[in-house]
């Protein structure tokens, strides 16, 4: 995964990965190496969604 991929590529990204599983594209090597990739999204996107959350909490608690 790149580092300066957005959300939203990220989810592209791993929306391919399940594609390419689901279809069996990939051989047993191949699979071994996607399903890394799809954790490192997986906690890429989980870490972003966790931020923008507190960073919404954090701007509604202001407003009150």
């Amino acid at each position: 995964m790149k580092k300066k991929e957005t959300y939203a590529q990220s989810i592209q990204r791993l929306e391919q990965i399940v594609q390419q599983i689901d279809n069996g594209e990939l051989d047993i090597d191949e699979l071994a190496e996607k399903i890394k990739e799809a954790k490192a999204i997986i906690a890429f996107c989980t870490e972003k969604l966790t931020h923008v959350d507190k960073q919404v909490e954090i701007l509604l608690s202001d407003g009150q």
